[in-house]
This record gives structure tokens, sequence and C-alpha cells, in this order.
């Protein structure tokens, strides 16, 4: 009796195993052909990137700010990867389920795709075309399940068990199908090896299908790869030539940078500058299709080519950006040169109209962000930029161009991809990030980091150099202060400034002595407001505290 228990569970363990990669076969062939399809399509019809976007959209806000916190610029690969775990675990459960009940499966492929078609649609400005990849591929799910499952079941097996009525009028055959029957003499052990199906040609069979399944999903998913690179607009932004500024900034003071090894450099390269936004894919924005659109509260509605954009006076400014979801010393806060179009003269030429008093900024992904009208026109250099460092905007801090307002956190003012601002009243329209409760106005608060010596340290007793980076942009750093295991305040010296709007280096000698020490920094804005103690999470307007951290000396 134990020995047919153990062949029952055996044989239901293979029947699984069969039916789960039956059905991550299937999810496999469905997301690779998907893959092909959006190659034509267009990448946001990706069925994968669409339910990813729906996911950061319905992600509770804390859950968002741990994985900015923790995973940085790699958020986006972990959330792909935990679809990509989630979509396999489903689709091997259907799998087994098929095994059963057939139906059972395809309805979970039905739901799979019901999923996938509603995340695409729910896209800005997105067609019924946009669904085919999902459709498609779901398809070709269905096909590849129903061959495989058959392909996977074991074969009919059919016993002649005659009863003594039976035998008088010719036999009736009364065993199940698909279970073997042990016959008199017949050991256990035979039992087991009538069990093992499929054998032979069918399980070649199914083996060979399995296989056909994955060169599909291979084949299909590197065949949409390829297709998708035509949508890269890395050639055209190589093609872009920006003008000369009308306004040229003025040269950096050459104590702007001091020479402390491990300082966080006074501009930050493309490459380093910090990224945070919604977007699994960076979006693709050719120059000869964008415009944009001044509309809403205005007497005079604009709408601006790129070669237009590039015609106006250009001006040329240092600009220090930070996200509101930096933590206390944390590194999404970058200082660049940025070239770009008035902001301020935009407006003022599209002629906003009385009670007007925020503009809804749009980008080509859909993010909206709102700005205050009277932050804008308050004097600051608030720009359309189209260049960075020198050169085009990188496509994924939002070529052809992006909105930037000094002095105000990244999710208040700095909309990449922008293609639409919206003169409106902040009564009537919520942004993307205002809708999930953060503040409406944001003014980016004072802040300083320590960059050297690192958190958990080991130097040298004697002169040792504390340094980093303190910013308050728009209002301008004016001193700098560090204590030790909670003492006295000493005065750091300051790098020269480069205006308001950009951060200012710091460095203060330190006659460290052997132990365990606590280093703590604090910086004071031009305006006198010294940075708080306080401690803040960056939910709704930014973090707030002081930088420290804990070094050994030897």
């Amino acid at each position: 009796m134990i020995a047919g228990i153990q062949v029952s569970v055996r044989r239901v363990l293979r029947l699984a195993v069969r039916g789960a990669l039956a059905g991550l076969l299937s999810a496999a062939a469905a997301l690779g052909v998907a893959e092909l399809v959006a190659g034509i399509t267009g990448p946001l019809s990706s069925p994968v990137i669409a339910v990813g976007g729906v996911a950061i959209n319905l992600t509770p806000v804390p859950l968002k700010d741990f994985a900015i916190a923790h995973f940085g610029s790699n958020d986006k690969n972990v959330l792909l990867a935990g679809i990509v775990v989630q979509l396999a675990i489903f689709a091997a459960v259907i799998g087994m389920l098929a095994m059963r009940w057939l139906w059972v499966g395809l309805a979970g492929l039905a739901l799979f795709g019901a999923l996938g078609v509603a995340a695409v649609v729910s896209r800005p400005s997105a067609g019924l075309s946009d669904a085919a990849p999902t459709l498609i591929g779901v398809a070709v799910a269905a096909v590849a399940m129903v061959v495989l499952v058959r392909a996977a079941r074991p074969e009919p097996r059919r016993a002649a068990v005659q009863t003594a009525a039976g035998s008088a009028d010719g036999g009736a055959d009364l065993a199940a199908p698909d279970l073997p029957v042990r016959q008199p003499g017949m050991r256990v052990n035979q039992l087991a090896d009538r069990d093992q199906a499929p054998a032979g040609p069918a399980r070649r069979r199914f083996l060979a299908l399995g296989a056909g399944a994955a060169v599909l999903a291979a084949g299909s998913g590197w065949a949409g790869e390829q297709l998708l690179r035509r949508f890269n607009v890395t050639a055209l932004r190589a093609a872009v030539r920006l003008p000369r500024p009308a306004v040229a900034a003025a040269p950096v003071p050459s104590g702007a940078s001091l020479d402390v090894s491990g300082i966080t450099p006074f501009f930050t390269s493309d490459s380093g500058f910090y990224r945070v936004d919604t977007d699994l894919v960076v979006p693709q924005v050719s120059p000869q299709d964008w415009t944009l659109q001044i509309t809403g509260m205005v007497s005079h509605p604009i709408e601006l080519t790129f070669d237009d954009l590039l015609r106006l006076p250009l001006i040329e400014h240092d600009m220090t950006l930070v996200c509101v979801s930096n933590a206390v010393g944390g590194p999404y806060a970058g200082n660049g040169r940025w070239l770009g179009a008035s902001l301020p003269a935009l407006l003022r030429k599209a002629g906003i109209q009385r009670g007007a008093n925020q503009v809804l900024s749009t980008g080509t992904d859909g993010m909206t962000i709102s700005t205050a009208v009277d932050t804008i026109l308050d004097g600051r250099q608030a720009l359309i930029a189209v260049g960075m460092n020198g050169q085009p905007l990188p496509t994924e801090h939002g070529f052809p161009a992006r909105m930037l307002v000094p002095g105000l956190y990244g999710y208040v003012s700095a909309t990449k991809w922008v293609t639409r601002l919206e003169v409106t009243t902040f009564a009537r329209q919520q942004a993307y990030w205002t809708q999930r409760g953060y503040a409406v106005q944001a003014p980016i608060r004072t802040e300083s980091r320590i960059d050297v010596p690192r958190p958990l340290a080991q130097v040298p007793a004697g002169r040792v150099a504390v340094g980093g980076v303190a910013w308050a942009p728009h209002r301008g750093i004016s001193r700098v202060q560090v204590n030790v295991d909670g003492g006295p305040w000493h005065t750091a010296k300051l790098a020269a400034a480069d205006g308001t709007d950009t951060w200012r280096q710091w460095v203060w000698p330190w006659d460290a002595s052997s132990g365990l020490h606590t280093l703590q920094v604090r910086a004071t804005d031009g305006a006198g407001a010294v940075q708080t103690k306080g401690e803040a999470g960056v939910f709704p307007s930014g973090a707030a505290g002081w930088d420290s951290v804990v070094v050994t000396v030897t």
C-alpha cells in the first residue's frame, strides 16, 4: 500500500512539473512575441512595461520612497525583476491547473491579457494598435499551452477488467483511462514502470515542442529588441548643434573647487547625474516631432517646434538640482551648466490671465508637475532647457527639452521631456505627486553633506580634512559648521560661490585624536536661516536634519 502511495505521489509531482514547464514556456512565448510586435508598434506598447507603469502608479508613497532610498537608480530594474518573477509564478500555477482542466489555464491567460491591455490603453495618448502586442502574445501563448499540455499529459491506458457477468457478455472496460490498474501477480515496481508517462515518443514529443516554444520566445524577443532600436534617438541627439547662448554664464570662479580628495566635484558629469523618475523605459523623443504647447488661462496660446526653441535667445545658467527623495546626506543632488529659453519670457508672451496661479507641465511620458506662477516670475532664471554641460540634454535627462526652476525640488519644477505647459489654478488641477500627498509648494531645504571622511572610515590621528558640499538654491550658502561628538561648532572654509543657485564646497581641518568619533555638519543659507536639527523624512516636502558620519581614528 505504501509503495502504491509513493507511486501516486511521484506521478502527481511529474505531472505538476510538466504542467509548470508548459505554463512557463507558454508565458515566455507570449512575452517574446509581444516584444516582437512592440518592435513594430512602439516600446511603450510592451505589456511588461505597461503593467510596470501601472504598478508604479499604484505603489504607495512610502514604498516608493523606500525603493528609491535603497535601490537608487536600480529601483526600476528591481520592479521589472519582481514583475517577471510574479508572472513566472502565475504561469507555472496556471500550467499545473491546465494539466487537469485546460480551460482554467486558458482562462488564466485571458486574465493576463485583459490586465495587459488595460495597462497599455491607460497610458496617455494610447491607441488601439498599442494593444496588439498583448493580444497577439496571449493568442500565441494559448496555442502553445494547448499543444504543450496535451503533449505533457499521460497517454490513456485501458485495462480489461472483467466481472463474472462481464465475461458472459464479452467483457466491459471499467478502468479509469488515466490510471494504471494493477493486474494479478503484478509487482508494485512493475506498476510504477507502467506509470512513466508520457513515455518514449510521447516524452520526446513534449521535449521537442517545449524546445520549440523556448526558441520562439528567445528568437522573437531578440528580434523585437533589434526592431526597438529604430526608436532610439541617440543619433538624432548627436546631430543637434546647439547655438551659442545669447546670455552666457559667468566664468566659474577659480576658487569654486577645493583641492580635497574625495569631495564632490563642482560640476556633476552627465553619467554621474542622478536620475529619479517613474519611467521603466526612457522616452525616445525625436526633436523633429517634438513641440511645446502653452495653453490654458493665456491670452495667446503658443506652440513651438524644437527649431523654434533653438531660435529663441538662449540663456546659460549654472544650477543645482535636488530630488525631494534625497535623504539627509543622500546622493540625489547634482550641479550642471544648463542652456535654455527663458520660461518667464514665454509665459509673458502667452499672456497669463487674471486668477491663474499654477503652471501644470506635462512630459511626453504623461508625468504632470505643478509650479506656482509667482515663483516662476519672481526673477529667478527658470528655463526650458535644451543643453546640459555644453551638450544637448542626455536622453535620460529629458532630451530634447525639459523644464527647470531654480530653488524648487524636482517634483514641482523639473519636468523632463516636457511637451505642454497649461496655465491654470491649483484649485482646478493637481499634479502627479501632489495627488499623492506631497506638498504643493516645495522650496529646497538648506542642506549640507559630508563627503570625506566616509562613514565608518578609519583615519590616522592628526590633521584630517573634513569636507563636502552644501546647497540652498536661489538663496545661496553663507556658512558651514562642523562639530565633533556634539561639541562646539567650528566654521569651515567655503569655496568661492558661483552665484546663489549652485552648491558650495567646504572643508574643515580636524585635529583628530584616537578613538571613535561622530562628525556633524550644518549650513546657513544666504537669508540667514540655519539648517534645522529636527529630523524629517522626505515626505511630504523633503528631508531635514544634520548629516553625520562615524569614523575611527587610529
